[in-house]
Protein backbone atom coordinates (compact mmCIF):
# COMPACT_ATOMS: atom_id res chain seq x y z
CA UNK A 1 0.00 0.00 0.00
CA UNK A 2 2.88 1.98 0.91
CA UNK A 3 4.53 2.00 -2.78
CA UNK A 4 1.19 2.23 -4.32
CA UNK A 5 0.47 5.35 -2.64
CA UNK A 6 4.29 6.93 -3.32
CA UNK A 7 3.54 5.84 -6.92
CA UNK A 8 0.35 7.56 -6.97
CA UNK A 9 1.46 11.02 -5.14
CA UNK A 10 4.44 10.72 -7.86
CA UNK A 11 2.33 11.25 -10.69
CA UNK A 12 0.49 13.69 -9.03
CA UNK A 13 3.75 15.82 -8.85
CA UNK A 14 4.70 14.85 -12.54
CA UNK A 15 0.56 16.26 -13.58
CA UNK A 16 1.38 19.35 -11.25
CA UNK A 17 4.53 20.04 -12.70
CA UNK A 18 3.48 19.81 -16.47
CA UNK A 19 0.56 21.61 -15.83
CA UNK A 20 2.52 24.99 -14.06
CA UNK A 21 5.15 23.99 -17.74
CA UNK A 22 2.17 24.52 -19.90
CA UNK A 23 0.58 27.71 -18.29
CA UNK A 24 4.41 29.04 -19.29
CA UNK A 25 4.17 28.16 -23.18
CA UNK A 26 2.09 25.56 -23.64
CA UNK A 27 3.38 22.34 -24.73
CA UNK A 28 6.82 24.17 -25.44
CA UNK A 29 6.23 25.21 -21.26
CA UNK A 30 5.76 21.52 -20.66
CA UNK A 31 8.75 20.25 -22.23
CA UNK A 32 11.25 23.27 -20.38
CA UNK A 33 9.88 22.06 -17.42
CA UNK A 34 10.39 18.53 -17.84
CA UNK A 35 13.94 19.47 -19.10
CA UNK A 36 14.38 21.13 -16.12
CA UNK A 37 13.53 18.42 -13.81
CA UNK A 38 16.12 16.18 -15.52
CA UNK A 39 18.82 18.11 -15.79
CA UNK A 40 18.33 18.79 -11.88
CA UNK A 41 17.56 14.99 -10.72
CA UNK A 42 20.63 13.83 -12.84
CA UNK A 43 22.89 16.57 -10.70
CA UNK A 44 21.29 15.39 -7.51
CA UNK A 45 21.49 11.78 -7.91
CA UNK A 46 25.42 12.45 -8.37
CA UNK A 47 26.40 14.88 -6.11
CA UNK A 48 23.41 14.89 -2.80
CA UNK A 49 24.90 12.50 -0.92
CA UNK A 50 28.51 14.19 -0.55
CA UNK A 51 26.78 17.30 -0.14
CA UNK A 52 24.42 16.50 2.94
CA UNK A 53 27.88 14.03 4.47
CA UNK A 54 29.57 17.73 4.22
CA UNK A 55 26.81 20.01 5.43
CA UNK A 56 26.87 17.33 9.13
CA UNK A 57 30.04 17.29 8.45
CA UNK A 58 29.97 13.63 8.59
CA UNK A 59 33.59 11.91 9.38
CA UNK A 60 34.18 8.20 7.47
CA UNK A 61 34.98 5.63 10.17
CA UNK A 62 36.91 2.41 9.56
CA UNK A 63 36.63 -0.98 11.81
CA UNK A 64 39.60 -0.25 13.31
CA UNK A 65 38.48 3.41 14.59
CA UNK A 66 34.64 2.25 15.17
CA UNK A 67 35.10 -1.56 15.82
CA UNK A 68 31.58 -2.38 17.09
CA UNK A 69 29.48 0.27 15.09
CA UNK A 70 31.39 -0.94 11.81
CA UNK A 71 30.57 -4.66 12.80
CA UNK A 72 27.12 -3.66 13.29
CA UNK A 73 26.74 -2.67 10.04
CA UNK A 74 28.37 -5.10 8.57
CA UNK A 75 25.92 -7.66 10.58
CA UNK A 76 22.87 -5.84 9.34
CA UNK A 77 24.07 -5.37 5.61
CA UNK A 78 24.42 -8.95 5.28
CA UNK A 79 21.31 -9.88 6.93
CA UNK A 80 20.05 -7.53 4.42
CA UNK A 81 21.77 -9.31 1.55
CA UNK A 82 23.12 -5.61 0.28
CA UNK A 83 26.44 -4.47 -0.13
CA UNK A 84 28.57 -2.73 2.61
CA UNK A 85 27.56 0.62 2.59
CA UNK A 86 30.00 3.16 3.66
CA UNK A 87 30.20 4.44 7.27
CA UNK A 88 29.89 7.38 9.03
CA UNK A 89 29.73 9.11 12.51
CA UNK A 90 28.03 12.94 13.17
CA UNK A 91 29.70 15.24 15.76
CA UNK A 92 26.14 15.94 17.40
CA UNK A 93 24.68 14.91 20.26
CA UNK A 94 21.04 14.79 19.51
CA UNK A 95 20.31 11.20 18.77
CA UNK A 96 19.71 10.60 14.79
CA UNK A 97 20.83 8.81 11.80
CA UNK A 98 20.25 8.39 8.04
CA UNK A 99 21.35 6.62 5.04
CA UNK A 100 22.05 8.35 1.60
CA UNK A 101 23.95 7.86 -1.66
CA UNK A 102 22.33 7.34 -5.48
CA UNK A 103 21.77 2.99 -5.09
CA UNK A 104 23.06 0.05 -2.97
CA UNK A 105 26.52 0.06 -4.40
CA UNK A 106 26.96 3.60 -3.60
CA UNK A 107 25.62 3.78 0.03
CA UNK A 108 26.34 5.41 3.26
CA UNK A 109 25.07 4.85 6.83
CA UNK A 110 25.40 7.89 9.04
CA UNK A 111 24.59 7.95 12.67
CA UNK A 112 25.20 10.62 15.57
CA UNK A 113 27.83 10.46 18.62
CA UNK A 114 24.29 10.95 20.65
CA UNK A 115 22.71 7.84 18.98
CA UNK A 116 25.10 5.22 19.65
CA UNK A 117 25.50 6.96 23.38
CA UNK A 118 21.82 6.57 23.95
CA UNK A 119 20.88 3.48 22.42
CA UNK A 120 21.36 -0.54 23.49
CA UNK A 121 22.83 -2.70 20.86
CA UNK A 122 19.38 -4.18 20.03
CA UNK A 123 17.48 -1.02 19.40
CA UNK A 124 20.78 0.45 17.20
CA UNK A 125 20.85 -2.79 15.04
CA UNK A 126 16.58 -1.57 14.25
CA UNK A 127 17.46 1.49 13.48
CA UNK A 128 20.32 0.61 11.33
CA UNK A 129 17.89 -1.73 9.63
CA UNK A 130 15.59 0.82 8.61
CA UNK A 131 18.29 3.09 7.11
CA UNK A 132 19.14 -0.46 5.20
CA UNK A 133 15.48 -0.80 4.47
CA UNK A 134 15.57 2.52 2.69
CA UNK A 135 18.61 1.81 0.85
CA UNK A 136 17.06 -1.24 -0.18
CA UNK A 137 13.69 -0.10 -1.29
CA UNK A 138 15.82 2.83 -3.35
CA UNK A 139 13.73 5.43 -0.88
CA UNK A 140 17.60 7.80 -0.86
CA UNK A 141 16.64 8.15 -4.86
CA UNK A 142 12.61 8.92 -4.75
CA UNK A 143 13.46 11.38 -2.09
CA UNK A 144 15.96 13.28 -4.42
CA UNK A 145 13.78 13.21 -7.16
CA UNK A 146 10.60 14.62 -5.54
CA UNK A 147 12.59 17.22 -3.88
CA UNK A 148 14.25 18.49 -7.09
CA UNK A 149 10.50 17.88 -8.96
CA UNK A 150 9.21 20.43 -5.57
CA UNK A 151 12.14 22.45 -6.62
CA UNK A 152 11.76 22.56 -10.25
CA UNK A 153 7.44 23.38 -9.43
CA UNK A 154 8.50 26.18 -7.44
CA UNK A 155 11.28 28.18 -9.59
CA UNK A 156 8.79 27.75 -12.59
CA UNK A 157 5.66 29.45 -10.62
CA UNK A 158 8.05 32.12 -9.34
CA UNK A 159 9.25 32.11 -12.93
CA UNK A 160 5.58 32.35 -14.34
CA UNK A 161 4.75 34.83 -11.30
CA UNK A 162 7.35 37.19 -12.85
CA UNK A 163 6.16 36.89 -16.86
CA UNK A 164 2.62 38.30 -15.32
CA UNK A 165 3.77 41.02 -13.42
CA UNK A 166 5.97 42.39 -16.00
CA UNK A 167 4.72 40.80 -19.44
CA UNK A 168 2.24 43.20 -20.02
CA UNK A 169 -0.65 41.58 -18.87
CA UNK A 170 -0.67 38.71 -21.77
CA UNK A 171 -3.33 36.56 -21.53
CA UNK A 172 -5.79 34.32 -23.14
CA UNK A 173 -9.04 35.45 -24.09
CA UNK A 174 -10.72 33.61 -21.41
CA UNK A 175 -12.51 35.50 -19.03
CA UNK A 176 -10.93 35.22 -15.70
CA UNK A 177 -7.98 33.41 -17.15
CA UNK A 178 -5.61 35.59 -15.11
CA UNK A 179 -7.01 35.02 -11.88
CA UNK A 180 -6.97 30.96 -11.97
CA UNK A 181 -3.68 31.20 -13.23
CA UNK A 182 -2.31 33.66 -10.82
CA UNK A 183 -4.31 31.11 -8.02
CA UNK A 184 -2.34 27.97 -9.25
CA UNK A 185 1.04 29.63 -9.32
CA UNK A 186 0.58 30.51 -5.43
CA UNK A 187 -0.93 26.60 -4.36
CA UNK A 188 0.85 24.63 -6.54
CA UNK A 189 3.98 25.04 -5.11
CA UNK A 190 2.48 24.71 -1.15
CA UNK A 191 0.72 21.31 -3.02
CA UNK A 192 3.78 20.26 -4.27
CA UNK A 193 5.80 20.61 -0.92
CA UNK A 194 2.71 18.68 0.57
CA UNK A 195 2.91 15.51 -1.70
CA UNK A 196 6.19 15.61 -1.03
CA UNK A 197 5.78 14.95 2.82
CA UNK A 198 2.99 12.66 2.45
CA UNK A 199 5.31 10.56 0.24
CA UNK A 200 8.24 10.88 2.75
CA UNK A 201 5.68 9.82 5.30
CA UNK A 202 4.49 6.52 3.10
CA UNK A 203 8.48 5.71 3.06
CA UNK A 204 8.98 5.86 6.46
CA UNK A 205 6.36 3.66 7.51
CA UNK A 206 7.86 1.21 4.63
CA UNK A 207 11.52 1.06 6.24
CA UNK A 208 10.05 0.51 9.66
CA UNK A 209 8.36 -2.63 8.17
CA UNK A 210 11.44 -3.55 6.71
CA UNK A 211 13.11 -2.97 9.20
CA UNK A 212 11.38 -5.09 11.36
CA UNK A 213 11.91 -8.11 8.44
CA UNK A 214 15.50 -7.36 8.24
CA UNK A 215 16.10 -8.31 12.06
CA UNK A 216 13.12 -10.43 13.11
CA UNK A 217 12.88 -7.97 15.92
CA UNK A 218 10.07 -5.31 15.29
CA UNK A 219 10.09 -4.13 19.07
CA UNK A 220 13.40 -3.19 19.06
CA UNK A 221 13.07 -0.40 16.52
CA UNK A 222 10.06 0.18 18.42
CA UNK A 223 11.81 1.25 21.47
CA UNK A 224 14.48 3.17 19.94
CA UNK A 225 12.14 5.10 18.30
CA UNK A 226 10.37 5.94 21.30
CA UNK A 227 14.32 7.12 22.94
CA UNK A 228 14.63 8.88 20.48
CA UNK A 229 11.61 11.23 20.20
CA UNK A 230 12.39 11.95 23.79
CA UNK A 231 16.27 12.25 23.02
CA UNK A 232 15.16 15.22 19.78
CA UNK A 233 13.07 16.95 22.30
CA UNK A 234 15.78 17.07 25.48
CA UNK A 235 18.58 17.54 23.25
CA UNK A 236 17.76 19.55 19.78
CA UNK A 237 19.76 19.00 16.63
CA UNK A 238 21.77 22.10 15.84
CA UNK A 239 22.30 23.19 12.23
CA UNK A 240 19.41 21.11 10.32
CA UNK A 241 18.39 22.25 7.05
CA UNK A 242 14.36 21.77 6.41
CA UNK A 243 15.56 20.51 3.17
CA UNK A 244 16.96 17.32 4.37
CA UNK A 245 15.37 16.84 7.56
CA UNK A 246 13.28 13.89 5.60
CA UNK A 247 16.66 11.98 5.81
CA UNK A 248 16.60 11.21 9.89
CA UNK A 249 15.00 8.17 11.37
CA UNK A 250 13.20 10.94 13.77
CA UNK A 251 11.85 14.47 12.25
CA UNK A 252 14.70 16.64 14.01
CA UNK A 253 12.66 19.32 13.79
CA UNK A 254 10.00 20.32 16.23
CA UNK A 255 6.15 21.34 15.00
CA UNK A 256 2.49 21.08 15.82
CA UNK A 257 -0.87 21.84 14.80
CA UNK A 258 -1.04 22.62 10.84
CA UNK A 259 2.34 22.02 10.35
CA UNK A 260 1.53 18.91 10.75
CA UNK A 261 0.79 18.78 7.14
CA UNK A 262 4.22 19.67 6.56
CA UNK A 263 6.09 17.06 8.71
CA UNK A 264 8.60 14.79 7.00
CA UNK A 265 7.67 11.90 9.49
CA UNK A 266 4.20 10.18 10.68
CA UNK A 267 4.09 10.57 14.24
CA UNK A 268 6.21 8.44 16.30
CA UNK A 269 3.40 6.97 18.12
CA UNK A 270 1.83 5.86 15.60
CA UNK A 271 4.88 4.34 14.14
CA UNK A 272 5.67 2.45 17.06
CA UNK A 273 1.79 0.97 17.37
CA UNK A 274 2.42 -0.41 13.94
CA UNK A 275 5.43 -1.99 14.66
CA UNK A 276 3.61 -3.31 17.80
CA UNK A 277 1.14 -4.76 15.18
CA UNK A 278 3.79 -6.25 13.33
CA UNK A 279 5.27 -8.25 16.39
CA UNK A 280 2.06 -9.35 17.39
CA UNK A 281 1.14 -10.42 13.87
CA UNK A 282 4.58 -12.15 13.53
CA UNK A 283 6.68 -11.91 10.48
Amino acid sequence: MNTLKTVFLMTLMTVLMLLIGSMIGGQQGMFLAFGLSLVMNFISYWFSDKIVLMMYRAKQVTEAEAPKFYSMVARIASQAQLPMPKVYIIPEDSPNAFATGRNPDHAAVAATEGILRTLSDDELEGVIAHEFAHIKHRDILTGTIVATMVGAITMIARMAGFAMMFGGGRRDDRDGGGIGELAMLILAPIGAVLIQMAISRAREFAADAGAAQITGRPLSLANALQKLERGAERIPAGNVSPATAHMFIVNPLRGGGVFKLFMTHPPTEERIARLQQIAMGGI
